[in-house]
């Protein structure tokens, strides 16, 4: 993988530009079949997705899970940009831009986003 770009994003203008996509060239090894580090903390296992950060490898839940700690990581550490950790999904979130993104090498459509 060489990058990230803004990806088609249905209910948002065209045309938007992520000041971050290109810092996160490198991501760390995935970490598929883990879990979301602080649920499994404190016991739960509870989460609808997975997403972890391109900074640090952070594996955090969504938004839509219980304990939103994908999100509560980007506050705590400026952190901007976090891809979904799912099998199969090759999407990545810029918190900071709030903006969907699709690696370069990616030419089939989209995943399906969290």
């Amino acid at each position: 993988m060489t990058g990230w770009v803004p990806r088609p994003d249905g209910g948002r203008p065209e045309g938007r530009y992520c000041a971050h996509a290109d810092a996160v060239a490198t991501p760390p090894e995935r970490h598929e079949g883990e879990g979301c580090a602080e649920c499994v903390a404190r016991g739960r296992h509870a989460w609808v997705r997975l997403l972890e950060c391109l900074d640090c490898g952070h594996l955090g839940c969504c938004d839509s899970s219980p304990g939103a700690h994908a999100t509560a990581h980007h506050e705590s550490t400026g952190h901007p940009v976090a891809r979904s950790a799912e099998r199969g999904e090759t999407w990545a979130w810029c918190y900071a831009c709030e903006l969907y993104l699709r690696p370069v090498d990616d030419d089939g459509p989209a995943a399906a986003e969290g």
